[in-house]
């Protein structure tokens, strides 16, 4: 077999392996997720996912596993806001503990999908017009500098859009039931369909996760063009944080420094496309942007936890 379809196999193979062990071994019955089974999870999504970048190491070679990592290291933590929003989602909706696992099981599943087909479309944009990738780092540069001047979320799920657009086009029920996303009643000899708020938490998640692809999409884009990378590096690190979410969204208020270095991330990804045209370097060395990017996350983490120890939630 061709190695260009079968690192694709692979690949497929053990995402496909990984959601089969959560849906029939990891939670076969819905339970709620505690903060040690979520730590225990969430290690075991990263050992893979290091694994895999080790798997890359051997077989594309060492500065295609650093361009991998990189993209990791910064889809990991850009998602970190995508944890905000999913929190505000279930406490808006009061989605209970036991079955926030069930939405976010099927929500990757989405992920996969549509991160798949944007990464696709944009490698074809980029392989076409190469300039967008000025566009790209463009974007990250103003995103970077917007993080840094804004001090607090301000998301209102009452005011929401799309939440009001669902709630006000589907026929959604005012009560869960169970871990249905849907139910089917009879009126009148009429069958009627009917969406769960179960469905509208799901339906959100995957709007809030297309609304963030847009910056992670177009970061990783401007540190390697391959499809590849950019689409396993997604993914891995989008699995991992997922399972984290019931350990991670108790304590997120604590991470509080963290978008600066974030920020500082995304403005240095995006300056590293320039700079390289201004210096006529062929390319800003994949060793380099792996050092820096993990040096600042790790130094916004550390910051974090130390200015905000002994902290009320």
């Amino acid at each position: 077999m061709d190695f260009s379809v079968l690192k694709w196999v692979i690949f497929a193979s053990i995402v496909l392996i990984l959601l089969l062990l959560d849906l029939g071994v990891f939670n076969k019955t819905d339970h709620e997720i505690q903060v040690k089974e979520s730590l225990y999870l969430s290690g075991f999504y990263v050992a893979i996912g290091l694994l895999f970048g080790g798997w890359i190491w051997y077989s594309m070679g060492l500065t295609s596993a650093q361009l991998y990592l990189t993209g990791y290291l910064i889809e990991k933590t850009l998602a970190l806001d995508n944890i905000f929003v999913i929190s505000l989602i279930f406490s808006y909706l009061s989605i209970p503990r036991i079955y926030q696992h069930r939405v976010l099981f099927w929500g990757i599943l989405g992920v996969i999908v549509f991160r798949g087909i944007m990464i696709y479309l944009g490698a074809k944009i980029v392989s076409e017009f190469e300039w967008v990738l000025y566009i790209f780092a463009a974007l990250l540069i103003l995103t970077g500098i917007k993080m840094l001047f804004i001090s607090e979320h301000k998301t209102n799920m009452q005011d929401n859009r799309a939440l009001k657009f669902l709630q006000r086009h589907l026929r959604v029920t005012k009560e869960l039931h169970g871990h249905d996303f849907f139910v089917v009643t009879k009126e009148n000899n009429k069958t009627l369909i009917w969406c769960t708020p179960l469905f509208i938490a799901l339906a959100m998640v995957e709007i809030a996760d297309l609304i963030f692809a847009i910056d992670s999409v177009p970061a990783i884009f401007t540190i390697t063009t391959d499809p590849y990378l950019v689409y396993t590096s997604n993914i891995f690190s989008i699995l991992g944080l997922r399972a984290l979410y019931f350990a991670l969204a108790a304590i997120l208020h604590r991470f509080v420094y963290l978008k600066y270095a974030l920020s500082i991330v995304l403005i240095f990804i995006g300056s590293k496309v320039f700079i390289a045209d201004w210096f006529g370097w062929v390319k800003f060395p994949a060793w380099a942007s792996l050092s820096i990017t993990f040096g600042l996350i790790a130094a916004g983490i550390i910051f974090s936890l130390y200015k905000t120890r002994g902290q009320a939630r």
